[in-house]
């Protein structure tokens, strides 16, 4: 009896060892998986990316990033030329939101210019002009609306390519006899030796 005696409360110790150490890796396992569900996931810390394509092997890309307020932060440009083995790039400041990028080589001079538009505020838009020009950025100044046009400027108006050509439709907003009407003007922009000049187009 003694010998049955003691078989018995050895197996009665092995199994509740066993018991112990099912629980004990059951517990491990579940806090494995909590862990893993608690990683948090990144965001895109760029609010705007183009890339331009000039030819193959030969790109711009521009990309703006800001905390905060929307309206201020930075942008970068940045050429590659993959076939010449040559990367450069731009950096500034910017007070406004980008919209939107594209290229265009307005004065016919085989060097390349970045149009980045941008909102100042609300709903009024300008440009940023980039000339890359002897393997590096130049800036040229985009003229602001003529002292006519701001009388009945509000706002609205609306850069586009048609042709090849850059043009701006500004709505203008006029008052006669309390009568309030609204005409969209059309402006076109020519560039020659980096410097802007404007013209309306007469309908």
């Amino acid at each position: 009896m003694k010998l049955i005696d003691t078989l018995k409360f050895s197996f009665l110790a092995i199994g509740t060892m066993l018991f112990y150490t099912a629980c004990s890796t059951d517990d491990k396992s579940t806090a494995v998986v909590k862990t893993d569900t608690g990683k948090a996931k990144s965001g895109n810390p760029f609010s705007f990316y183009k890339s331009i394509e000039i030819k193959p092997g030969y790109h711009f890309e521009v990309v703006s990033w800001g905390k905060g307020v929307d309206t201020v932060g930075g942008y970068l440009i940045l050429m590659s030329d993959s076939i010449k083995n040559n990367y450069k790039s731009l950096s500034d400041e910017r007070k406004g939101i980008i919209t939107d990028a594209w290229n265009m080589d307005l004065d016919n001079d085989g060097n390349p210019e970045l149009y980045i538009q941008y909102v100042v505020r609300k709903n009024v838009n300008d440009l940023n002009v980039y000339e890359f020009s002897g393997n590096s950025f130049n800036k040229i100044s985009f003229p602001g609306l003529s002292s006519n046009l701001k009388k009945g400027y509000q706002g609205n108006d609306k850069f586009f390519v048609k042709n090849g050509d850059l043009f701006r439709s500004v709505p203008v907003v006029t008052i006669d006899s309390g009568k309030t009407t609204t005409l969209i003007k059309t402006l076109q922009y020519r560039l020659s030796g980096n410097s802007f000049s404007t013209s309306e187009v007469k309908e």
